[in-house]
């Protein structure tokens, strides 16, 4: 395995198109990273939560802001507002909407386990 990894969202392994969602999946070795773009207007309540089938996200993010704004609400009563170059860990638990009239995009690390199929990925963890 080669010890210097270069992607470009651009050139995604995987790009997926759900209501108000963008999602560009790039793997790296047995790392993958993902781009989000959710439009104004997007909540997981009301983009994600009917295919998720739970009551909030069960995902735990780890990530960058890069433009726009969201609003996070966990179930333990945390809230706040995430933007550009704030970086993130949104432990399981949470709701998320976008705030204002801007795309949120996001960079999230690790976009492993259940994610990908709550985006309608194909679940794969990565290349070789």
């Amino acid at each position: 395995m080669a010890g210097l990894h270069v992607r470009d969202f651009q050139a995604p392994d995987e790009t997926r198109r759900p209501d108000k969602t963008q999602v560009d999946v790039v793997r790296m070795g047995g790392t993958t990273a993902a781009r989000l773009t959710f439009e104004p207007g997007w909540k997981w309540s009301e983009c994600v939560k009917p295919v998720a089938g739970t009551e909030s996200c069960q995902v735990r993010h780890v990530g960058v802001a890069q433009s726009g704004r969201i609003h996070v609400a966990h179930e333990d009563g945390t809230e706040a507002d995430i933007g550009p170059g704030e970086t993130y860990v949104i432990e399981p638990g949470h709701d998320a909407w976008v705030v204002g009239d801007e795309p949120a995009v996001l960079i999230e690390v690790d976009f492993e386990s259940e994610t990908p199929q709550l985006f309608g990925l194909t679940g794969h963890r990565h290349r070789k």
